[in-house]
């Protein structure tokens, strides 16, 4: 690939160089992050839609045989980076089905299926609305001590629960890994001890978070392996965990992009954390990572967007997540609370979480890049990478014993955001100030009937003196409305 760089004629070489410099004019936010930012953002709504639909029921208090669904009907608007508004109505219908041998052997699926009717023109690169559908979960889990209580009539002080098959994956405070993924998950106890393990894979539509690599919307494969050690301590739970990271994506044609260029990141991460309660009505989450391993550079000198080699550089990043929650205890149900993100990133960059206008050939790489969704608001929903992020909210059921608004939720979040390295990038451009801008988010939660929900969440971005224009006119809205039904 090199030889043929250096031997190019010179009509060639100019028409390279024009080419390249429309491309790494670019790098900074190409399309693609508008499409991940989107999914970002409607991953989140429908975790929340699961986990307020079907809930998590304890395994003692299941049933035999467990099956249901919903069908949510919504409307979403919103702007992207480039302040184009998108219009999206989508109806969703989500089944489930659980069987329950014993409390020893419990069987799951869940499946999705959506059509997205877009506005006209409104789709991300063309795309026209579509009718889809994916198996969600789908997973057997065994528990051993269970299993020798039923079936052998013996007990055990400690466990043994093992998972296999599609399933959801959250560690700690979600700052490492938050996604679904395909493989086996086991938790050993022993007294309060807990030892989870992991060995798994992406499921292959998941979202990458390097948004240059051709196909990364729907086609990644990434390997996931760790340890994670639990050790309580009162009322807290100290943890620490190792995970592997390992890039099994197919290598792409040298044309994939017009600067010939090499994809190979694999990551390491470790980390310590701890949650619990301070008091009857202080909650808390305070977790820290440092990410390390090796990635290749950029494939593009970004000033003369001339080709150059690619090398294997190390990784060295960090993130950090701290949370506190008050809860008043009272018929409202009141929750207060404040959390901070720190995330580092790399001043050579010219993209945060990309290889091709990434980070430079021969230096260390200390852009933070997670594997998963974690709350950064609605509008801006910038990646948990060179982030500084504060966020305070609340929530609460104002009329609890009302007939018809006793299942009335109303939320709200502040959050401002900020560059933890002024002078490195994140997803889009950016100057070298430090305020990225200030963000309220609203939301309102209300349980209809035993079978209808209404959601609805807006969020409003106004960018702060680092973003292009810094006019807090030029802001960004996001607009959810959605009606749940289940069944």
């Amino acid at each position: 690939m090199h030889g043929r760089k250096n031997s190019l004629p010179w009509a060639s070489m100019a028409c390279l160089l024009w080419c390249a410099g429309q491309a790494a004019a670019q790098v900074a936010s190409p399309p693609s992050a508008n499409v991940q930012r989107f999914e970002r953002q409607l991953d989140q709504i429908q975790r929340d839609t699961d986990q307020a639909v079907i809930g998590q029921v304890p395994a003692g208090n299941r049933a035999l045989f467990d099956y249901g669904g919903y069908t949510t009907f919504s409307y979403l608007s919103f702007d992207d980076a480039a302040h184009d508004n998108h219009g999206l109505r989508q109806y969703e219908l989500v089944g489930y089905g659980r069987l329950n041998l014993d409390g020893a052997h419990e069987f799951y699926v869940r499946g999705r299926s959506d059509y997205r009717d877009w506005n006209a023109g409104d789709s991300f690169e063309n795309e026209p609305s579509t009718l889809s559908g994916v198996v969600e979960e789908g997973w057997y889990q065994f528990d051993l001590k269970r299993y020798l209580e039923a079936y052998q009539h013996k007990t055990i002080s400690g466990d043994l629960i093992v998972k296999g098959g599609r399933q959801f994956v959250d560690w700690g405070n979600g700052l490492t890994l938050n996604q679904y993924v395909d493989g086996i998950s086991s938790e050993v106890r022993a007294g309060g001890v807990v030892l989870d393990l992991l060995a798994a894979v992406t499921v292959k539509e998941t979202i990458d978070f390097d948004i240059t690599r051709p196909d990364f919307d729907h086609n990644t494969h990434r390997g996931y392996y760790g340890a994670r050690l639990t050790v309580p301590v009162g009322a807290q739970n100290p943890y620490a965990f190792v995970l592997a990271e390992r890039d099994y994506n197919r290598p792409q044609a040298p044309d994939a992009h017009i600067i010939p260029t090499r994809y190979d990141y694999n990551s390491y991460y470790v980390g310590l954390g701890c949650n619990g309660a301070l008091s009857d009505n202080l909650a808390y989450g305070a977790e820290a990572v440092y990410e390390g391993g090796s990635g290749l550079s950029n494939s593009v000198n970004p000033v003369t967007s001339v080709p150059i080699a690619q090398t294997e550089d190390p990784i060295s990043a960090y993130a950090v997540d701290l949370r506190l929650d008050y809860a008043f205890n009272d018929i409202h149900r009141t929750r207060l609370t404040l959390e901070g993100i720190l995330a580092s990133g790399d001043t050579g960059r010219d993209n945060t979480s990309g290889t091709f206008g990434g980070n430079p050939p021969h230096s260390v790489d200390h852009a933070f890049n997670g594997l998963g969704v974690i709350y950064t608001g609605l509008a801006f929903t910038p990646p948990v990478s060179n982030l500084l992020m504060l966020r305070a909210g609340g929530s609460t059921y104002p009329v609890p014993h009302g007939k018809w608004l006793h299942g009335l939720q109303l939320q709200a979040d502040l959050l401002v955001f900020g560059k933890t390295d002024r002078d490195a990038p994140i997803d889009e451009p950016t100057s070298n100030g430090r305020y990225l801008g200030i963000e309220p988010d609203l939301a309102v939660n209300w349980q209809i009937t035993d079978d209808v929900t209404f959601a609805l969440r807006y969020g409003i971005f106004f960018p702060g003196d680092a973003m292009p224009s810094g006019d807090p006119h030029d802001s960004r809205q996001f607009l959810y409305t959605g009606v749940t039904y289940a069944f």
